[in-house]
């Protein structure tokens, strides 16, 4: 049983991973740094959820606050990890790796999430988490790494593109969070809420492939 639920829970992650690495239009990233990310991304809610019950024993919370909170520790760590182990890395080459790297750590951190959750309440629930939660870590990630490859190669703009690569992540997984607690009658604001954040996505691909077409005919 227990390897069926792994199987669930890691597919989707998988999928999305090798999507968002097939993306890159020029140097693909070495396939054992990409896993070293993602099984430290899975690491990290060992951490996030220890620091979540903490808080939320520590104070009462409205749901705001607990959307905004719950968001924050996930993102931050996910940030640290990129910043103290991805970001002065050899690999990071070229302004479309941040994206591959911050995917990895965030699919990590989904897919021990989706054990843990599809262990408690069973597989029936697998479907809704991959097209949901594990894609949100997915498309936070896209966007955390944008910032990453463009604080790499703007050194002069280094400090705001590294606060924006926590900000934005930030905004937009406190957002998927509050939808998530909107009332019953609400809940096609889920499914809009992730086409816009995929087409956020998207938008983020082609704009460090492009920024990287034209980096590399400066050059030549």
């Amino acid at each position: 049983m227990f390897i069926l639920i792994l199987t669930a829970a890691a597919a989707p992650a998988a999928a999305l991973l090798f999507f968002f690495y097939m993306k890159d239009e020029f140097e693909q990233e070495p396939p054992s740094f990409v896993l070293k990310c993602f099984f430290l991304g899975g690491m990290l809610v060992v951490p996030a959820l220890f620091l979540q019950y903490a808080l939320s024993e520590a104070a009462e919370q409205t749901s705001v606050v607990h959307a905004a909170a719950g968001a924050g520790i996930e993102e931050f760590f996910k940030w640290f990890l990129l910043l103290v182990f991805v970001y002065p890395h050899a690999a990071m080459n070229q302004r479309y790796d941040g994206i591959v790297y911050a995917a990895a750590a965030g699919l990590g951190f989904a897919s021990v999430e989706n054990v843990l959750y599809l262990t408690a309440y069973g597989l029936d629930t697998a479907f809704y988490r991959a097209l949901f939660p594990v894609s949100g870590h997915a498309l936070f990630g896209v966007v955390m790494g944008y910032y990453f490859g463009r604080a790499k190669f703007a050194p002069d703009k280094k400090g705001m593109f590294l606060t924006a690569a926590l900000i934005f992540p930030l905004l937009l997984h406190a957002g998927y969070n509050a939808v998530l607690r909107a009332p019953a009658a609400s809940q096609w604001l889920l499914p809009a809420f992730m086409l816009v954040l995929w087409g956020a996505a998207v938008w983020k691909v082609k704009r460090a492939n492009t920024a990287q077409r034209m980096a590399s005919q400066r050059e030549t």
